[in-house]
């Protein structure tokens, strides 16, 4: 299940692993298995993005473009769109 699956990946996340934090970061975006944040997501998709995991950087892009557990901001998000 979710929660189960959320569970999983945390440990993996912490560790750096830029996959866990993706994924990590799309269970918590959407408050599948665990509450739903948006600042904690963009956290995580940041710190994926950071290591070059290009879905992390569009998720990211698109919570910036619409302010979504950050300020919006467009030409960060076209930067980060552009990655």
């Amino acid at each position: 299940d979710d929660r189960e699956a959320a569970r999983l990946f945390r440990p993996a996340a912490e560790q750096g692993h830029a996959d866990a934090q993706f994924n990590l970061g799309v269970f918590i975006e959407r408050g599948m298995g665990v509450p739903q944040d948006d600042n904690e997501a963009a956290r995580l998709f940041r710190l994926a993005a950071d290591q070059g995991l290009a879905d992390a950087q569009h998720n990211l892009a698109v919570l910036c473009e619409h302010g979504m557990g950050m300020p919006q901001d467009d030409t960060k998000a076209a930067r980060l769109y552009r990655l």
